[in-house]
């Protein structure tokens, strides 16, 4: 699709196409571009049809397969995909589009329901139709809002007059909590009446109860005729199923709480309220505590479906099904969507996981592709060039996770501050696994002109000196090493006051409690330099040596990266707080 004339339109429609598509081009992400191409496409040649051009049909369904790979829960827009085949190409093609958007939505009641609505339109062999409507049933029948889909398979069984299905659909029905039990099972209490005996419950059953009301007459001295025996058997049974319908009422009023507090069932692009986030967090936490697998799965994966951009949710999914035994392959399969189809690549935790998980599995080469592909479109993720890094130490030794810090070193790609990040992860490889100190101070050392504006780099040099052990007779020597450090900072550097404050009283606190006779004088002066007046401060040496042209300022952007903090997705897990108002966002 790269030139006006392969659009299939006029050259106004073709012109139009080709900016929107380098609109969605230019950020995927961005919803209404997405719809606004489609729209365009779809009214190519004055609205497309089996007597469009190739062209116009090639840039309709190129438009529609992007969009939905990008977007694949929007059950509607496969419905109108279908559609649309359907009216350009006949059933076979409508049906394959039926078929990957199943794939894609697996619990979507409503495009399982339409497939199997436009499966009765267009097969006429039952056992096809009854095959698609089996299918269904698995992925979405034990759906809380699953009426619609029993309520088309029941018309098709009308339709076929074939009242023993009928009867099996809704004997298995009445026993699903459901918005809409009660009328299933006086549908199925009107037809038992006339259904045989043997089909209402199994023969050993039906055994049983023939014994207790042949033993009840000869108990009360009577003598039954066979109809009479039928009729207190079916009362027996009725009373059974009535049984099962005050515990499908149950069940279904223990869910109900939680099922009228969703408000959006649906996916889209746009961010839930806390409440909605709260709501599926109780909803899971009471399915797990009635220990029903199939319904806990059918809920999660309801709940991924609305809350499919919020990684929170996945990383829950994954740990409960890792709880299951003999679950790896569904733990896999969790990851895989969130990572791949879902969460946003920005947020790479939950592909770091995904990694230690296939780590944990023997594919250690999965897990070094899961680190390099985030690294090709985040180069300055420092998180997951640690985590490499560490990866590597733990499965092929020091040097091969130095070589993958020294690789990151030498990109052009990578910035001055994921660089100064990537140098305190070496030294502290070779202090803490190495065991060499003086090796450690020299990485830290060498660089510190050339990563002079990272408070990171300033930090972990500094917390290094800190943790050195010591004693009386080598305070001497520890003072001149951490003062050297903290030295170094406040001349080298062009961080903020706020920052070498900050790391300033880190010294301070040092100086009073491992400080030695002249310690103090130490003290003072950093005190006068960090929080005296302009006149005597750091503050009044940076604004002149800036105004004197020696020392520029860093520009916000360049600031911003250099006084960040560095932290790994686990670190920032917390619980959620249930009284948050207002729209949740997604990071």
């Amino acid at each position: 699709m790269g030139d006006f004339n392969n659009y299939g339109g006029t050259d106004e429609e073709n012109s139009e196409i080709a900016r929107l598509t380098s609109d969605v081009e230019a950020d995927t992400d961005n919803f209404e571009n997405w719809e606004k191409l489609i729209r365009a496409c779809e009214s190519l040649d004055g609205g497309l049809n089996r007597n469009s051009s190739p062209q116009a049909l090639a840039t309709l369904r190129n438009s529609y397969d992007r969009f939905l790979l990008k977007f694949p829960l929007l059950f509607g827009y496969w419905k109108k995909y279908a559609d649309l085949e359907f009216n350009i190409a006949g059933p076979e093609s409508a049906e394959i589009v039926y078929e990957r958007g199943c794939a894609s939505i697996t619990n979507s009641v409503d495009l399982w329901t339409e497939y199997c609505s436009f499966k009765m339109e267009t097969t006429h062999i039952p056992h096809l139709v009854r095959e698609l409507f089996e299918r269904a049933a698995t992925h979405i029948g034990l759906d809380f809002l699953s009426h619609p889909f029993w309520d088309k398979y029941l018309e098709y069984e009308t339709r076929q007059e074939a009242h023993d299905k009928i009867f099996d659909i809704l004997k298995r029905v009445i026993h699903i909590p459901m918005h809409q039990y009660a009328r299933y099972y006086e549908r199925f209490r009107q037809l038992a009446h006339t259904r045989p005996l043997e089909e209402l419950v199994s023969a050993e059953e039906l055994v049983r109860y023939r014994a207790e009301v042949e033993g009840e007459a000869v108990h009360l001295g009577l003598q039954k005729t066979e109809l009479e025996v039928e009729r207190d058997i079916r009362g027996k049974i009725d009373q059974f199923f009535y049984l099962t319908f005050q515990n499908t009422q149950t069940e279904t009023t223990k869910r109900w709480t939680y099922e009228a507090e969703i408000k959006r069932p649906y996916f889209h692009v746009t961010e839930l309220d806390h409440s909605q986030l709260a709501n599926w967090r109780k909803y899971l936490d009471f399915e797990e505590a009635e220990g029903d697998y199939n319904r806990i799965v059918v809920l999660y994966e309801r709940c991924m479906v609305t809350c499919a951009l919020y990684d929170e949710m996945w990383f829950r999914y994954a740990r409960w099904m890792a709880g299951q035994e003999g679950k790896g392959e569904e733990v896999r399969n969790i990851y895989l969507r969130a990572a791949t189809l879902f969460v946003p690549i920005s947020r790479p935790g939950i592909r770091l996981q995904f990694a230690y998980f296939e780590e944990v599995n023997d594919r250690v080469d999965r897990a070094r592709a899961i680190h390099e592909a985030v690294l090709d479109i985040l180069p300055d993720s420092v998180e997951t060039i640690v985590s490499w890094a560490n990866l590597e130490r733990r499965q092929a030794g020091l040097d091969a996770a130095i070589e993958v810090l020294r690789a990151q070193i030498a990109s052009p790609t990578v910035s001055i501050y994921t660089k100064a990040a990537c140098v305190t992860e070496w030294a502290t490889l070779l202090w803490k696994v190495k065991g060499s100190v003086d090796e450690a101070r020299a990485a830290f050392s060498k660089d510190a002109d050339a990563y002079a504006d990272s408070r990171h780099f300033w930090q972990q040099w500094f917390d290094f000196e800190l943790q050195q052990p010591t004693n009386s007779e080598m305070e001497t020597k520890h003072l001149e090493l951490v003062k050297r450090v903290f030295t170094q900072m406040c001349t080298k550097s062009r961080l903020s006051l706020g920052i070498k404050q900050e790391l300033g009283r880190i010294y301070m606190n040092y100086l009073q409690h491992r400080g030695g006779k002249e310690a103090m004088k130490d003290f003072l002066d950093v005190d006068r330099q960090m929080f005296g007046p302009r006149s005597v401060s750091l503050a009044d040496k940076a604004k002149d040596g800036k105004e004197n042209g020696v020392v520029p300022e860093l520009d916000p952007t360049s600031r911003l990266k250099a006084e960040g903090r560095f932290y790994n997705y686990y670190e920032l897990h917390a619980d959620p707080d249930e009284n948050a108002q207002g729209l949740a966002d997604f990071n």
